[in-house]
């Protein structure tokens, strides 16, 4: 189901609201245009099989989102050669600094709609308001039957579409951006600390191959970005579930803090849910998270439960 917005960018092109998220029923009637460039975020042979009529692809691991930047994976480029790169990609995708970004991620999972949601905090951080994120993926917009079950609803085409490119202008948003620095600064003023990754990670019974060692930083709270689907599938939770889920994690007043998880894919999730469909302040998310963190020497980390 699509949640109701908190928030939302007004769209001068189409003279409408742009919310944060977009339903299947509001994309079929509100398709393409030279003005709302839809992104389709699967994998290309995915895409072009079948996708959603004036897609464009962008391959989330390999278009410039997520580099390796000094030895810290999957992070968001915000300077020199690699953010150019990644700014020329997006103008070849055919977005410009008034179109309205659709995001479309495969649908079948909450890691999916990471996909998505990383993106979204991307194009925030690069200064574009005008995007939002299909609530329930492709998976959703392909699973609509008309009456009698049969026959599919939405249409789909084949092939690979492009786009005119067009010139995209970032206005990067720094305050949004955190570092070791900075996250060791929020810490040591109270902020609350959220750690994002799946409870087993959370609790240091298991860790991802991408950081060093087992654990979280000290005194953080849990919100597992798997909780915040419904089903952990590709349909976020309502308003009413996801408060609960954030009041259950202690967070009252809805920030500040800051989210992290091991390289700033889950967290993307939860960020996107307290900050964008909650409607908190002052929530940020550490991009290079434990990947980062775990890298360096006498960085401190707590393990909920120790077997050793």
């Amino acid at each position: 189901m699509s949640v109701l917005l908190v928030a939302g960018a007004f769209d001068a092109a189409a003279q409408t609201v742009v919310t944060p998220l977009v339903s299947v029923e509001w994309l079929h009637q509100n398709p393409a245009t030279n003005d709302r460039v839809l992104i389709d975020l699967r994998d290309l042979r995915s895409y072009s099989t079948s996708h959603i009529p004036g897609a464009v692809h962008s391959d989330y691991g390999n278009d410039g989102w997520r580099q390796t930047i000094r030895n810290v994976p999957g992070l968001l480029p915000t300077d020199g050669p690699g953010l150019k790169q990644l700014v020329r990609k997006i103008g070849q995708l055919g977005i410009g600094n008034q179109s309205h970004v659709v995001l479309i991620a495969p649908g079948w999972s909450a890691g999916d709609m990471g996909m998505a949601t990383r993106l979204y905090w991307s194009f925030k951080v690069l200064g574009h308001d005008r995007v939002s994120i299909l609530d329930g993926g492709m998976a959703a917009w392909q699973s609509m039957r008309k009456p009698g079950g049969k026959t599919p609803l939405n249409p789909v085409r084949s092939g690979v579409e492009k786009n005119s490119a067009r010139i995209f202008v970032p206005a990067l948003r720094k305050t949004m951006l955190m570092d070791m620095e900075a996250v060791k600064s929020a810490r040591a003023r109270g902020e609350v600390s959220l750690d994002a990754r799946p409870t087993m990670q959370y609790l240091g019974l298991q860790k991802s191959g991408a950081v060093r060692s087992a654990g979280t930083l000290p005194g953080a709270v849990s919100l597992p970005g798997q909780w915040l689907t419904e089903n952990g599938g590709g349909y976020f939770r309502g308003i009413s579930s996801l408060k609960k889920l954030a009041t259950s994690a202690g967070l009252v007043n809805g920030g500040p803090l800051f989210v992290f998880c091991n390289t700033g894919h889950w967290a993307s999730i939860t960020w996107f849910v307290t900050s964008e469909l909650l409607g908190g302040k002052n929530i940020r998310m550490y991009d290079g998270s434990l990947a980062d963190w775990t890298a360096r020497n006498n960085a401190p980390l707590e393990r909920k439960i120790n077997l050793n």
